[in-house]
């Protein structure tokens, strides 16, 4: 390799160059006014090239040296990056998810499972929100439903979400089970506040102009609104990727399957950057399990 000039000189340079004074730069370095001076000047005779212009009490970049300032700038902020990498690398092995609490609860869990098995060394630490994320930087990675139609640029969506309707096996209307759309009319509705348009689209899918969203029980838990319907007290609409949990177990059923899409469905996004490497592990996991979701 060839010889480069010293990395203290570079930081001088780029230093002064920012301050335009050898002054303000010794105060940033911590150093005295003439070492900075000194740096620059070795520099130049390295370089055999003047990169300031030196007034009584000022300094202006030559030609050379505001051609030569954009380089050792990059330079030094990747050596800056590539450092704070090797030290994060080196001494943290731990991520922080926040997450909606009903998706912790049913879908999550076994993402970290197969996580740990795989990366037992990585600590995570899951946050469980309701309606708003914790506060800002407290998460490497942020798990949020967002309506569809007002989603942040930087947010990448993990799945494209369905609704379902779901009830107790054991859940009658009227006196008989729960089998066509129609029964709806007459059945006890469970509404999760601040989603009206779960039961909005599924009465508009199914053609129940008059379904009414006045009555029933109310809750702004989507997990409770399962555990509710677990328990007979009416059948809820929300997104199958919550209930499919409870379905698989048994706790609840789908009397009749559709297609319809949800108008809020769950994105990820990450905190700034640069990302740590066990982040970056954890981020790929989740959107190889979000594809399995899809599939």
């Amino acid at each position: 390799m060839m010889n480069l000039p010293h990395l203290t000189f570079l930081r001088s340079f780029e230093a002064a160059a920012r301050h335009l004074s050898f002054t303000a730069a010794a105060e940033e370095l911590n150093c005295t006014q003439s070492a900075v001076s000194n740096h620059v000047r070795s520099l130049e005779e390295f370089l055999q090239r003047p990169l300031f212009v030196r007034h009584p009490r000022s300094l202006s970049l030559t030609d050379v040296g505001e051609a030569y300032l954009p380089s050792v700038r990059h330079a030094l902020q990747e050596i800056n990056a590539a450092t704070q990498s090797v030290i994060v690398r080196s001494h943290t092995r731990k991520v922080v998810v926040s997450c909606p609490v009903s998706l912790a609860e049913n879908w999550l869990p076994d993402v970290i499972r197969g996580f740990n098995a795989v990366h037992p060394d990585i600590d995570l630490t899951v946050h469980g929100t309701v309606w708003a994320d914790v506060e800002p930087n407290v998460s490497d990675i942020s798990l949020t439903i967002n309506h569809v139609d007002d989603v942040s640029p930087d947010a990448q969506r993990l799945w494209v979400e369905k609704l379902a309707l779901v009830c107790a096996p054991g859940f009658l209307v009227d006196g008989a089970p729960l089998t066509d759309p129609k029964q709806l009319q007459n059945a006890p509705l469970i509404h999760i506040l601040g989603r009206p348009s779960y039961w909005e689209h599924a009465a508009r899918h199914f053609g129940l102009s008059d379904l009414s969203q006045k009555g029933g029980l109310r809750t702004n838990v989507s997990n409770l609104a399962m555990e509710m319907a677990a328990k007979s007290l009416g059948c809820v609409a929300l997104p199958r990727s919550l209930a499919r949990s409870y379905v698989e177990r048994g706790l609840l059923i789908e009397p009749f399957r559709f297609d319809l899409n949800s108008p809020w469905t769950y994105f990820m996004r990450l905190k700034e950057k640069p990302v740590s490497p066990p982040v970056r592990l954890f981020q790929n996991w989740l959107l190889q399990a979000a594809a399995e979701m899809d599939s």
